[in-house]
Formats: C-alpha cells, sequence, structure tokens
C-alpha cells in the first residue's frame, strides 16, 4: 500500500517550540514533556482531572488532533509504502537523547515485537539519530525514513511498540495501547502496558485526563504577541496552515482577475507560483504544467471558481478594499443555485457535527455576535424605529450575481419592498439599501422608497438593523444568512445559499436537491469554516476564522492609497457613463 501525503503532512506541536510563526499565528511554550519534567508528573499524580467541562473540551482536542493528523512527531514524507495492514508499529527514537534507552534496549523492543506477533509484518518507524538501519529491514520487518506522520501508520497496526519516544503518547491518543519499555512520563497511569512499570505512578487516568493535563493544564500557550491563547486557537491557526500547503501546493494559473486584485491575489495565493493571464494557450500550458485552474466568478469552464468570503473586510469591495476572505469552488458557487455547488457538499456534510467542530463553531458564533461583525463591517447603528413588529428588508444591487441567478420572480428591490408590504400590511417596514448602492457605486437604488418602507435605513450598521427587527424579507442577501446566526426568522423570496435547509421560510423556487434539514451550527460551520480561506490582508499569511475575526475587531477601516486613487477614477466613469452618483 502506497500513501501520499505531500504537503498534508502535519505539523508538530513540540514542547518549547515556536511554530507556524506568520502574523496572527500562535506560538506553543510549554515544559519539555520528557520523563524528567516533574511538574507534569506531580500534576498527573496529585491533580483531580475530574471537571466535567474541561475533560469534554480534552476529548475535543483528542478528536481535532485526529482530523488534522497532528503529533509530536514532524511528518514530512511525500510518499511511503506500507505492507497491507494488519501489521505492528515499532517506534524509533534519537540514540543521543540524554538517559534514553540503549541499543540492547531497542533491539530487545525489536524482538518482543516480533515474537509476540509471530505471523504478522513489522513496521518500524525511524527516528533522526535513531537505532534502527536497514540491517534490521527484511522480508517481514520495513524500516520507514523517519518523519513519516505516525498518524497514518496508527490506523493500520494491530499493536504500537515504543521506549519512551514522544510518538507514544500519539499512539495512545490515537485509541493504542502502546506497549512501553521505558518510563516516559505518559507510562504508568493505566493507559501503556508497561514492560518496566515505575512503583511509584499507581494512579489510574483516562485519555482525556492525561491529555486535559500534559496539553490544557500544564502547557501554557501563547499567540506570536506573547499573550495567553488557548489550545484551540493553536489548532485553528495549524488548520488553516495546512489547508494553505495542501491547497497550493501545485500553483494556479488564474483568469479574469481585475488589476486592483492581482496585488493581493499573489500574496494570498502566490508563494508557490501564480500567473495571471486571459488567453487560452497560457491557460492550457499551465494547466499541463499541474496548475489549478482559478476564475474569479461564475463560469461553465472547468476550473475552480473564486468570490469574496462571508467575513470579508472592513469596508467595501466596491471601494477595492482587500478582502480577508475568499471562497473557491470547483462545483459552482454559492450563489448559483442552478447546480450544485461545493458548499451545499459541505452543508450536507456537516449535518452530523461532531463534538469538538459544534464547540469550535459554537464559540466562533458567540465572538461574531459581540463583535457585531458582518461581511462589509460599515454604517453607524440605526436610526430611530417606530414601535410595532419589525421586519428588516435586506436590499441588493439589481445586477449582482446572486440576483441574476437565484432571486426567481422577485428580483428587484422594489418588488422585495412591495411583497413584504403587502404580505405585512400592519407591521414596520425597515428598509436597508446595499451599502454598495448608498455609495453609488452600483446599481439598485430606489428613489421613493420613503413612499414603499417605514424607515429606510441609509448608512446603518445591518446586525444593529437585524437585532432591532423581528424578522428579515430577503432575495438572496447574505444578510438573510447573518440574520439566521442570530435566531431571528427569515423569509426568501430567493434561492440563497442557506435556504432550503429548514431554518428559513421559503416563498420562491429551492433546489429540490436541498432536501436534508440542518441546523444553524452545521451551516455556519460548513459556511464561515469549511467553505472559505483567511488571509491577513497586508501580508497575505493563511489565518484561521478564529484570527479573522481577531482581526476585525481590531481594524480600522480604509483601503491603500493606489486603491483610492483608482476608486476615484471609477467613480468617475460610472458618473458619467452609468449615472451612478454617491
Amino acid at each position: 500500500m502506497k500513501i501520499t501525503t505531500g504537503s498534508n503532512a502535519a505539523p508538530a506541536l513540540v514542547p518549547g517550540r515556536r511554530f507556524l510563526d506568520a502574523p496572527l499565528l500562535l506560538a506553543l511554550h510549554a515544559g519539555d514533556g520528557g520523563s524528567d519534567d516533574q511538574d507534569l508528573l506531580d500534576h498527573l499524580a496529585n491533580e483531580p482531572l475530574d471537571n466535567s467541562a474541561s475533560l469534554t473540551r480534552a476529548r475535543n482536542v483528542i478528536d481535532w488532533l485526529d482530523k488534522l493528523d497532528l503529533c509530536t512527531f514532524y511528518g514530512h514524507e511525500s510518499e511511503f509504502s506500507l505492507p497491507p495492514a494488519p501489521y505492528v508499529l515499532v517506534l524509533d527514537q534519537s540514540a543521543r537523547a540524554t538517559g534514553g534507552p540503549t541499543l540492547d534496549d531497542m533491539r530487545e523492543m525489536l524482538v518482543f515485537a516480533r515474537t509476540d506477533n509471530i505471523n504478522a509484518h513489522v513496521v518500524i518507524l525511524g527516528a533522526t539519530d535513531g537505532f534502527f538501519t536497514t540491517d534490521d529491514a527484511g522480508a517481514t520487518v520495513t524500516l520507514l525514513a523517519p518523519h513519516v506522520n505516525p498518524w497514518h501508520l496508527f490506523r493500520g497496526a494491530t499493536a504500537v511498540y515504543c521506549h519512551s519516544t514522544g510518538a507514544g503518547f500519539d499512539a495512545l491518543l490515537a485509541g493504542h495501547r502502546p506497549r512501553v519499555f521505558g518510563q516516559p512520563w505518559y507510562g504508568g497511569w493505566g493507559l501503556t502496558d508497561d514492560q518496566s512499570p515505575d512503583p511509584t505512578r499507581s494512579r489510574r487516568l483516562t485519555r482525556a485526563q492525561i491529555t486535559l493535563a500534559a496539553l490544557i493544564d500544564h502547557a501554557d500557550w501563547h499567540d506570536a504577541s506573547g499573550n495567553p491563547a488557548p489550545i484551540e486557537d493553536v489548532l485553528a491557526a495549524t488548520e488553516a496552515q495546512l489547508r494553505a500547503a495542501r491547497a497550493d501546493a501545485n500553483g494556479y494559473v488564474a483568469t479574469n482577475i481585475l488589476p486592483w486584485k492581482r496585488r493581493f491575489m499573489r500574496q494570498y495565493f502566490g508563494a508557490t507560483h501564480i500567473t495571471f493571464t486571459d488567453d487560452p494557450d497560457v491557460v492550457a500550458k499551465e494547466i499541463a504544467a499541474g496548475r489549478t485552474p482559478l476564475h474569479w466568478g461564475n463560469t461553465d469552464a472547468d476550473v475552480t471558481r473564486i468570490e469574496d468570503g462571508f467575513l470579508r473586510s472592513k469596508g467595501l469591495g466596491a471601494a477595492l478594499v482587500r478582502p480577508l476572505s475568499l471562497v473557491s469552488d470547483d462545483l459552482g458557487l454559492y450563489f448559483d443555485p442552478t447546480r450544485p455547488s461545493r458548499l451545499e457538499n459541505l452543508i450536507e456534510t456537516r449535518a452530523q457535527l461532531p463534538d469538538y467542530a459544534r464547540a469550535r463553531i459554537d464559540t466562533l458564533l458567540a465572538r461574531i455576535q459581540q463583535a457585531h461583525l458582518s461581511k462589509y463591517n460599515v454604517g453607524t447603528a440605526h436610526p430611530d424605529l417606530p414601535v410595532g413588529h419589525r421586519i428588516l428588508v435586506a436590499g441588493q444591487v439589481d445586477d449582482d450575481a446572486s440576483i441574476r441567478f437565484g432571486a426567481g420572480e422577485i428580483n428587484t428591490n422594489r418588488a422585495l419592498l412591495q411583497a413584504a408590504r403587502a404580505a405585512n400590511p400592519q407591521s414596520v417596514i425597515v428598509y436597508k439599501p446595499h451599502p454598495d448602492v448608498e455609495a453609488g457605486l452600483r446599481r439598485g437604488k430606489i428613489p421613493d422608497a420613503e413612499t414603499l418602507a417605514d424607515v429606510v435605513a441609509t448608512n446603518a450598521d445591518p446586525i444593529a438593523l437585524i437585532e432591532a427587527c423581528d424578522e428579515v424579507w430577503s432575495m438572496t442577501s447574505l444578510i438573510g444568512f447573518e440574520a439566521l446566526l442570530r435566531r431571528k426568522p427569515v423569509t426568501c423570496t430567493g434561492a440563497p445559499f442557506y435556504a432550503g435547509w429548514g431554518l428559513t421560510r421559503d416563498i420562491g423556487n429551492v433546489p429540490a436537491r436541498r432536501g436534508r434539514s440542518v441546523d444553524i451550527a452545521a451551516l455556519a460551520y460548513a459556511t464561515l469554516i469549511d467553505y472559505p480561506r483567511y488571509f491577513h490582508p497586508e501580508t497575505g499569511a493563511p489565518l484561521s476564522p478564529e484570527q479573522a475575526v481577531t482581526w476585525l475587531e481590531s481594524a480600522r477601516a480604509g483601503r491603500s492609497k493606489p486603491a483610492q486613487r483608482a476608486l476615484a477614477i471609477i467613480r468617475q466613469l460610472r458618473a458619467r457613463f452609468l449615472g451612478l452618483s454617491d
């Protein structure tokens, strides 16, 4: 069996090492985690480790480590071959470690592995400066090079043998009961089969308890600024790094990219290679070289389509403010319900969230709500609103792609206002124009909106309006999604990505393929974590969603000076040729 990991190999969580060094990314500062770490041993021996919430958190950390293939061993092999499962796994370790095993100790361990499993193949995971060499390999013994990620090996192993390597702890987290020939810090607590047990360790612990002690209680996690941070933020940052490494490994050829977008896209996607061109011959040549084809916006071509994400920026995209999130979709795009999209698949997949994922999205949503974040994060609070049942009607850009593809029969702001008023004659109708329309950058203005709505909330914070109103009406606006996150009833006249999952009142034509009911957590996880990628808008470094929220919480609205000059020219052209003005 050949396993290809490439850039899928996970970085290590090595105590004391700063890893994944980039703006806003996190670092680990902890004890050495070895058998001489008396503080950790005392903690394991004496602390209650019985708080149910903390143990739930530890179990979630284990599941997240499993999902990411994260370990104390740094894995980077692109390919390696294994015999068919089942096999026995032997973990080598450095021969230079002070107080470690001798060569005789390690050879004795290998003998036990072979004689205990007389008919099984033995796989040795080598180590840098390790004990085992090619002389130890043979017909029934395979020696793998150092730094193969052991998570790939644990899943096919029937037994694990180790002396005192930290990878034995990874085996324990992977569900094994490793046979241990030394006295590592994780041995002697009832989770290992100890060949030489430490008589001072008589306590019996669970996997969750030892994880709580070692990775949560005993470890000190800090962000790049030196501020304390939870391990969950480290895992989120690591996941963002891994995703970027996998996606960007082969480079890109990008089409339909406006000049002002190329600069930030080169920072976001260009670490390996990116070519901007609309020449079909160049595109074909780049694809033949293994590049991934990107295309901004919707297209029928067989490419990965990219668009702005849902937590986009502090300022308008039409005002040339860089996005800090982009979505990529190899099937369709989220705003086009005429065909399936990758987001639809992700929503269905997330219908049953594992516990660690549910805890993550609950925490992320609480932060988003507390910070009052939306897609663009513009506008003041809101005007005084009349007393009564308030309905927020979300205006959009008349020629927006989501309107063209997904609005259905009600496809203008005027028609949406009229429908909301006709269905709710006694309610207070609050109309929120789209910020691009308010800024004079896009079409969609209703000159007599005041005759159709009780309040026209110009330059208003959409989140403040959502919170002040009792329900929301939308064609395909993202405001409907933001209202769902805040548990407000939403009526959809079109088929936005969040319609058709049992969370909205749908009076438009929603694709029949969206037949599965999901909860808001599943919808939010797919939409805010799985689907977009996040980037530091100044450096292009990958960010986790949590780091993106941190950036938005403190960022100032605005755009670069080149973008300001380009925007001034755009305003002049729009005013001259399209009749649009501020």
